[in-house]
Protein backbone atom coordinates (compact mmCIF):
# COMPACT_ATOMS: atom_id res chain seq x y z
CA UNK A 1 0.00 0.00 0.00
CA UNK A 2 1.34 3.20 -0.75
CA UNK A 3 1.73 5.69 1.52
CA UNK A 4 -0.09 9.48 1.89
CA UNK A 5 2.51 11.96 1.31
CA UNK A 6 1.78 14.83 4.34
CA UNK A 7 2.90 18.28 3.13
CA UNK A 8 0.80 19.97 5.55
CA UNK A 9 2.85 23.42 7.51
CA UNK A 10 1.41 25.80 10.46
CA UNK A 11 -1.60 25.23 12.41
CA UNK A 12 -2.73 22.60 9.64
CA UNK A 13 0.33 20.57 10.47
CA UNK A 14 -0.30 20.76 14.25
CA UNK A 15 -3.05 18.00 13.22
CA UNK A 16 -0.43 15.47 12.74
CA UNK A 17 0.46 16.27 16.88
CA UNK A 18 -2.89 15.02 18.47
CA UNK A 19 -2.62 12.27 15.56
CA UNK A 20 0.58 11.10 16.34
CA UNK A 21 0.38 11.42 19.92
CA UNK A 22 -3.68 9.85 20.11
CA UNK A 23 -1.55 6.93 17.90
CA UNK A 24 1.58 6.52 20.15
CA UNK A 25 -0.72 6.20 23.47
CA UNK A 26 -2.98 3.56 21.84
CA UNK A 27 -0.15 1.58 21.48
CA UNK A 28 0.88 1.57 25.34
CA UNK A 29 0.01 -1.52 26.69
CA UNK A 30 -2.17 0.75 29.16
CA UNK A 31 -3.95 2.90 26.61
CA UNK A 32 -6.57 4.61 27.72
CA UNK A 33 -7.68 5.73 23.86
CA UNK A 34 -7.93 2.49 22.60
CA UNK A 35 -7.66 4.30 18.90
CA UNK A 36 -6.64 2.19 16.65
CA UNK A 37 -7.78 4.01 13.98
CA UNK A 38 -5.19 6.57 14.95
CA UNK A 39 -2.46 4.18 14.49
CA UNK A 40 -3.54 2.63 11.40
CA UNK A 41 -3.90 6.28 9.88
CA UNK A 42 0.00 7.37 11.35
CA UNK A 43 1.27 3.67 9.41
CA UNK A 44 -0.14 5.10 6.28
CA UNK A 45 0.98 8.73 6.21
CA UNK A 46 4.61 9.53 4.63
CA UNK A 47 5.81 11.94 7.12
CA UNK A 48 8.73 12.75 9.34
CA UNK A 49 6.95 12.38 12.81
CA UNK A 50 10.24 12.54 14.75
CA UNK A 51 10.54 16.12 13.78
CA UNK A 52 7.34 16.81 16.50
CA UNK A 53 9.47 15.63 19.21
CA UNK A 54 6.67 14.16 20.74
CA UNK A 55 7.31 11.95 23.85
CA UNK A 56 4.74 9.74 26.04
CA UNK A 57 3.83 12.44 28.39
CA UNK A 58 2.25 14.50 25.51
CA UNK A 59 0.49 11.45 24.32
CA UNK A 60 -1.05 10.66 27.95
CA UNK A 61 -1.95 14.53 27.98
CA UNK A 62 -3.65 14.58 25.07
CA UNK A 63 -5.49 11.04 25.60
CA UNK A 64 -6.47 12.42 28.68
CA UNK A 65 -8.03 16.09 27.04
CA UNK A 66 -9.71 13.64 24.04
CA UNK A 67 -11.11 11.02 26.41
CA UNK A 68 -12.79 13.52 28.56
CA UNK A 69 -14.48 15.60 25.17
CA UNK A 70 -15.37 11.99 24.02
CA UNK A 71 -17.16 11.38 27.54
CA UNK A 72 -19.27 14.69 26.84
CA UNK A 73 -19.91 13.72 23.44
CA UNK A 74 -21.17 10.26 24.38
CA UNK A 75 -23.11 11.54 26.70
CA UNK A 76 -24.81 13.95 25.17
CA UNK A 77 -25.82 11.56 22.58
CA UNK A 78 -27.35 9.13 24.65
CA UNK A 79 -29.89 12.42 26.07
CA UNK A 80 -30.23 12.82 22.57
CA UNK A 81 -30.57 10.14 20.26
CA UNK A 82 -30.99 12.12 17.04
CA UNK A 83 -28.78 14.40 17.85
CA UNK A 84 -26.20 16.39 15.55
CA UNK A 85 -22.41 16.27 15.93
CA UNK A 86 -20.02 19.15 14.24
CA UNK A 87 -17.15 18.31 14.72
CA UNK A 88 -14.83 21.53 14.01
CA UNK A 89 -11.58 21.28 12.92
CA UNK A 90 -11.68 17.40 12.75
CA UNK A 91 -8.15 17.30 11.50
CA UNK A 92 -7.22 13.36 11.35
CA UNK A 93 -8.83 12.82 14.33
CA UNK A 94 -10.70 9.68 14.46
CA UNK A 95 -13.15 10.69 17.23
CA UNK A 96 -16.26 9.21 14.96
CA UNK A 97 -14.57 5.57 15.39
CA UNK A 98 -13.69 5.96 19.15
CA UNK A 99 -17.37 6.80 20.11
CA UNK A 100 -18.75 4.84 17.31
CA UNK A 101 -22.53 6.24 17.86
CA UNK A 102 -25.77 4.81 15.94
CA UNK A 103 -26.17 5.70 12.12
CA UNK A 104 -29.58 7.81 12.89
CA UNK A 105 -26.72 10.38 14.85
CA UNK A 106 -25.93 13.02 11.86
CA UNK A 107 -22.01 13.71 12.12
CA UNK A 108 -20.22 16.19 10.24
CA UNK A 109 -16.55 16.77 10.14
CA UNK A 110 -15.43 19.75 8.92
CA UNK A 111 -11.64 21.06 8.06
CA UNK A 112 -9.96 22.81 5.70
CA UNK A 113 -10.11 20.59 1.62
CA UNK A 114 -6.58 19.54 1.45
CA UNK A 115 -7.09 17.83 4.83
CA UNK A 116 -10.51 16.62 4.44
CA UNK A 117 -9.14 15.26 1.20
CA UNK A 118 -6.82 13.36 3.07
CA UNK A 119 -9.26 12.08 5.68
CA UNK A 120 -11.08 10.26 2.24
CA UNK A 121 -7.88 8.66 1.86
CA UNK A 122 -7.12 7.11 5.48
CA UNK A 123 -10.57 6.75 6.65
CA UNK A 124 -13.51 4.28 5.88
CA UNK A 125 -16.89 5.77 4.94
CA UNK A 126 -19.41 5.78 7.61
CA UNK A 127 -22.83 6.14 7.73
CA UNK A 128 -24.49 9.09 8.70
CA UNK A 129 -20.92 10.81 8.83
CA UNK A 130 -20.89 14.06 6.13
CA UNK A 131 -17.41 15.76 5.05
CA UNK A 132 -17.19 19.06 4.97
CA UNK A 133 -14.17 20.95 3.55
CA UNK A 134 -13.70 24.56 4.38
CA UNK A 135 -12.01 27.14 6.89
CA UNK A 136 -14.41 27.15 10.17
CA UNK A 137 -14.42 30.87 9.22
CA UNK A 138 -16.01 31.06 6.36
CA UNK A 139 -19.78 31.56 7.07
CA UNK A 140 -20.74 29.88 3.88
CA UNK A 141 -20.31 25.92 5.12
CA UNK A 142 -23.19 26.87 7.73
CA UNK A 143 -25.64 26.21 4.97
CA UNK A 144 -24.80 22.78 4.77
CA UNK A 145 -25.70 21.91 8.26
CA UNK A 146 -29.66 21.21 9.06
CA UNK A 147 -31.16 23.36 12.39
CA UNK A 148 -33.39 21.05 12.84
CA UNK A 149 -32.33 18.55 15.85
CA UNK A 150 -30.24 19.63 19.18
CA UNK A 151 -26.59 19.40 18.29
CA UNK A 152 -23.27 19.50 20.24
CA UNK A 153 -20.25 21.43 18.74
CA UNK A 154 -16.90 19.87 19.30
CA UNK A 155 -13.39 21.85 18.75
CA UNK A 156 -10.35 20.03 19.76
CA UNK A 157 -7.04 21.66 19.68
CA UNK A 158 -9.08 24.29 17.08
CA UNK A 159 -9.97 27.60 18.87
CA UNK A 160 -5.97 28.82 19.57
CA UNK A 161 -5.44 28.89 16.58
CA UNK A 162 -8.03 31.09 15.26
CA UNK A 163 -7.58 35.13 14.94
CA UNK A 164 -8.83 36.34 18.08
CA UNK A 165 -12.25 38.09 16.62
CA UNK A 166 -13.28 35.42 14.92
CA UNK A 167 -14.01 32.89 17.27
CA UNK A 168 -16.97 35.10 19.42
CA UNK A 169 -18.13 35.63 15.45
CA UNK A 170 -18.24 32.27 14.43
CA UNK A 171 -19.62 30.78 18.00
CA UNK A 172 -22.66 33.94 17.59
CA UNK A 173 -23.63 32.03 13.89
CA UNK A 174 -23.03 28.75 15.31
CA UNK A 175 -25.42 29.18 18.08
CA UNK A 176 -27.94 31.59 15.68
CA UNK A 177 -28.20 28.78 13.58
CA UNK A 178 -28.53 25.76 15.55
CA UNK A 179 -31.82 25.31 17.82
CA UNK A 180 -30.34 24.01 20.91
CA UNK A 181 -27.25 22.12 22.55
CA UNK A 182 -23.87 22.22 23.97
CA UNK A 183 -20.31 23.54 23.08
CA UNK A 184 -17.22 21.31 24.25
CA UNK A 185 -13.81 22.45 23.36
CA UNK A 186 -10.19 23.17 25.47
CA UNK A 187 -9.74 27.14 25.84
CA UNK A 188 -6.27 28.86 27.27
CA UNK A 189 -5.34 32.08 28.98
CA UNK A 190 -2.60 33.98 27.42
CA UNK A 191 0.19 32.75 30.09
CA UNK A 192 -1.22 29.14 28.82
CA UNK A 193 -0.92 30.33 24.77
CA UNK A 194 2.41 31.65 25.53
CA UNK A 195 3.29 28.26 27.35
CA UNK A 196 1.97 26.27 24.42
CA UNK A 197 3.75 28.01 21.16
CA UNK A 198 6.98 27.26 23.38
CA UNK A 199 6.08 23.40 23.10
CA UNK A 200 8.57 22.20 20.73
CA UNK A 201 6.05 20.34 18.98
CA UNK A 202 3.96 23.25 18.02
CA UNK A 203 7.17 25.59 17.41
CA UNK A 204 8.84 22.86 14.64
CA UNK A 205 5.74 24.04 13.28
CA UNK A 206 5.78 27.30 13.06
CA UNK A 207 1.99 27.72 14.01
CA UNK A 208 1.11 31.29 15.89
CA UNK A 209 -1.78 30.88 18.30
CA UNK A 210 -3.94 33.96 19.24
CA UNK A 211 -7.01 33.53 21.10
CA UNK A 212 -7.33 33.31 24.43
CA UNK A 213 -9.93 32.82 27.38
CA UNK A 214 -8.69 34.26 31.01
CA UNK A 215 -12.06 33.53 32.86
CA UNK A 216 -14.75 31.14 31.02
CA UNK A 217 -17.29 33.10 31.94
CA UNK A 218 -16.43 36.02 29.16
CA UNK A 219 -18.05 33.77 26.75
CA UNK A 220 -21.13 34.20 28.28
CA UNK A 221 -21.11 38.05 27.25
CA UNK A 222 -19.63 37.43 24.15
CA UNK A 223 -21.98 34.91 22.78
CA UNK A 224 -24.70 35.64 25.12
CA UNK A 225 -26.74 31.96 24.05
CA UNK A 226 -23.96 30.67 25.41
CA UNK A 227 -24.21 29.48 29.63
CA UNK A 228 -21.42 28.02 31.29
CA UNK A 229 -21.92 24.28 32.21
CA UNK A 230 -19.16 22.56 33.24
CA UNK A 231 -14.85 23.59 33.64
CA UNK A 232 -12.26 21.40 34.06
CA UNK A 233 -8.74 22.99 34.84
CA UNK A 234 -6.10 21.71 32.75
CA UNK A 235 -3.74 21.04 35.48
CA UNK A 236 -6.39 19.89 37.98
CA UNK A 237 -5.10 16.66 39.33
CA UNK A 238 -8.08 16.13 40.98
CA UNK A 239 -10.06 16.44 37.92
CA UNK A 240 -8.58 13.21 36.49
CA UNK A 241 -8.68 9.31 37.01
CA UNK A 242 -5.46 9.28 39.26
CA UNK A 243 -4.74 5.96 37.26
CA UNK A 244 -4.04 8.43 34.39
CA UNK A 245 -1.97 10.77 36.19
CA UNK A 246 0.26 7.93 37.40
CA UNK A 247 1.23 7.22 34.55
CA UNK A 248 2.80 10.12 33.86
CA UNK A 249 6.86 10.81 34.43
CA UNK A 250 7.71 11.93 37.73
CA UNK A 251 8.92 15.55 36.51
CA UNK A 252 4.97 15.97 34.59
CA UNK A 253 3.19 14.92 37.94
CA UNK A 254 5.24 17.19 39.74
CA UNK A 255 4.52 20.00 37.32
CA UNK A 256 1.18 19.06 37.69
CA UNK A 257 0.72 19.69 41.46
CA UNK A 258 2.88 22.44 41.18
CA UNK A 259 0.49 24.04 38.59
CA UNK A 260 -2.57 23.39 40.86
CA UNK A 261 -0.73 24.81 43.88
CA UNK A 262 -0.42 28.20 42.41
CA UNK A 263 -3.59 30.47 41.46
CA UNK A 264 -2.45 31.91 38.30
CA UNK A 265 -0.79 28.94 37.12
CA UNK A 266 -4.12 26.82 37.99
CA UNK A 267 -5.99 28.71 35.59
CA UNK A 268 -4.30 28.67 32.62
CA UNK A 269 -6.08 26.53 30.75
CA UNK A 270 -9.85 24.63 30.65
CA UNK A 271 -11.91 22.19 29.16
CA UNK A 272 -14.86 23.42 29.13
CA UNK A 273 -18.37 22.36 28.04
CA UNK A 274 -21.48 25.29 27.31
CA UNK A 275 -24.85 24.56 26.66
CA UNK A 276 -26.97 26.93 24.21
Amino acid sequence: MTAEKVSLTGEKETLLITLYAKAGESRLPDTLLRDRFAAEAVSRIDYDFSRLMIDRDLMIGVAMRAHILDGWTRDFIARHPDATVLHLGCGLDSRIFRIDPAPNIRWFDLDYPEVVALRRKLYPERDGCSLIGSSVTDPNWLADVPADRPAIIVAEGLFPYLPADEVPKLLRRLTAHLPSGELVFDGYSRFGLALISWQPSVRVTGARLHWAINDPRELETEVPRLKLLTEVPAYDPEAYDPRQIARLSWAARLAIYAFAAAPVLGRIGWLLRFRF
